[in-house]
């Protein structure tokens, strides 16, 4: 199992993370498309290719087809959003909130899965990425959606975890080089 494999890769320093990999992943009470899509679209948006390359193949097991590509959408459009909105958010001038934004963003409408499941999707990449306003925005959604509190920290616990892994075992790449 490629969970395993990555937790193998954690260092003992950071055996809480290994822990913490093993418990919102292997523990989660998540329904499967809705883990397995913040899975994928977190390990895209850790950037770390160790923690992609071994998760992916298990994403892709456990997603449809479907799915699978609406993950990797929400890693791409929240890659572009969360730099849009998280400046125009700190920006001190107000006048650039009023501006219209311009940019492309068609597969939030239609992302090719339950909504919920993509706004879900893409709150986990906002907390990656550090937007507020794209966090809000995602929440709000979600729990006008009637989804609870739990399920929205369940999948930022996942994001937490994946970034924490993606940097040590990148950081230890780094310094065996």
């Amino acid at each position: 199992m490629a969970l395993d494999d990555l937790k193998s890769a954690v260092p003992d320093y950071a055996k809480d993370l290994k822990l913490n990999l093993g418990s919102v992943i292997g523990n989660s009470d998540l329904p499967q498309q809705q883990l397995w899509g913040t899975v994928l679209a977190c390990a895209i948006a850790s950037r770390s290719p160790k923690v992609l390359r071994e998760l992916e193949p298990e994403a892709k097991a456990n997603l449809s087809a479907e799915a699978y590509t609406a993950a990797k959408s929400a890693a791409a459009i929240m890659a572009m959003n969360n730099v849009f909105y998280r400046t125009r958010h700190l920006l001190s001038d107000p006048e650039y909130g009023t501006l219209r934004a311009g940019l492309r963003m068609n597969v939030i409408g239609n992302p090719g899965v339950d909504k919920v499941d993509f706004e879900l999707w893409s709150l986990a990449v906002s907390a990656i990425n550090g937007c507020g306003m794209c966090l809000d925005s995602h929440e709000q959604v979600l729990r006008k959606a009637g989804v609870d509190r739990e399920t929205i920290q369940e999948a930022v616990k996942i994001a937490s975890v994946l970034q924490a892994v993606g940097a040590t075992l990148d950081a230890e790449a780094a310094l065996a080089e």
